[in-house]
């Protein structure tokens, strides 16, 4: 099953943390969501903030245009839902691999950056900056965060009312850029969700007012350290890049995975711990051994998406419940 540690009943301002995992990761999340909504009070796309890195600043547009979670499992199932397809959205899968990158660098400006002064750019950051140029584009994505905003439950306009922090790296300076934030550049929601989930050396980087922006993630799978100053008093935490408990992987291909998601759990345990020593509650969900199975290795492989799906929805609410009974 799922893995949850540090289950409470929500109470106060509740924070939700939809953290990078790529299709596969939105599809385990999908399920992992309805688990959450059990715990809330409320419906869930109306908790007090919401915070998207990659993969999870897609949930978190659909959650805040209304989008039921009925309707995004269904999307993940491959099912027709009416408003995408009045959209004229199509499959949103593009495929399990890059298309063939341009050989240069993605930021030379970066690389001069991190040489110049290493110790202020983060390792994954200056290391995303070698890659060579991504030439896949999010056209899809762009196409469905729009339609959202125009034919979804709750028509929304620019950028959505209620907080909602979106996560990327700025391509050339290396700092984390949290869009919806105060301060934070002006973005429509399409661009900055597109700009969260462009991968270096896949993806082309988005432009947003002069300036090139790509995937969160590579800066922090969840970027739940952000949410220490946010004024929250509970947090759910979905990372589907991260284990609590993790599997006996028989690959040398899933050795190696698992050795980069424990190093991914270390830094989420840290900025947990971090945010609880000032009083905030903290909910981790992540992918336990039978997700693992269902996962994969390759988070873009869309052919993974409706087992792990499936898997997530039985083992997110199993895990909830093996927490309640171990807390009564």
């Amino acid at each position: 099953m799922g893995q949850v540690r540090g289950i409470r009943p929500a109470s106060g301002r509740v924070g939700l943390v939809l953290g990078a995992g790529g299709v596969v990761g939105a599809a385990w999340m999908t399920g992992a969501l309805q688990a959450v909504q059990d715990r809330l009070p409320g419906t869930i796309n109306d908790v007090d903030l919401i915070v998207g890195t990659s993969a999870g600043s897609v949930l978190a547009a659909a959650l805040r245009c209304g989008v039921s979670l009925d309707d995004m499992i269904a999307l993940q199932r491959g099912g027709e839902v009416g408003w995408l397809r009045e959209a004229g959205v199509g499959d949103l899968d593009e495929g399990p691999l890059p298309p063939r990158p341009q050989w240069r660098a993605g930021s030379p400006r970066l690389i001069l950056h991190t040489l110049r002064a290493p110790h202020r750019v983060h390792p994954g950051v200056s290391a995303s900056a070698w890659l060579p140029r991504g030439r896949a584009r999010h056209e899809t994505v762009h196409a469905m965060v729009q339609a959202l905003q125009q034919h979804a439950p709750r028509p929304v306009h620019g950028w959505v009312d209620a907080p909602t922090w979106v996560v990327a790296v700025d391509y050339d300076s290396g700092r984390r850029v949290i869009f919806g934030r105060d301060r934070a550049p002006q973005a429509e929601l399409a661009e900055a969700v597109v700009a969260s989930c462009s991968i270096p050396g896949w993806y082309v980087p988005r432009e947003i007012g002069g300036r090139r922006y790509v995937d969160g993630g590579v800066r922090s799978p969840t970027s739940l350290a952000v949410l220490a100053k946010a004024g929250v008093a509970e947090v759910y935490v979905l990372a589907p890049m991260a284990s609590l408990v993790t599997d006996r992987p028989g690959t040398r291909l899933e050795r190696l995975e698992r050795r980069l998601r424990a190093l991914v759990t270390r830094s989420l345990l840290r900025d947990a711990q971090a945010l609880r020593a000032q009083g905030i509650r903290v909910t981790l969900l992540t992918p336990g051994p039978e997700d693992l199975a269902a996962m994969g290795v390759n988070l873009m492989d869309p052919t993974r998406r409706a087992g792990t799906l499936e898997t997530s929805l039985r083992t997110s609410a199993a895990a909830f419940a093996a927490s309640q009974s171990q807390v009564a």
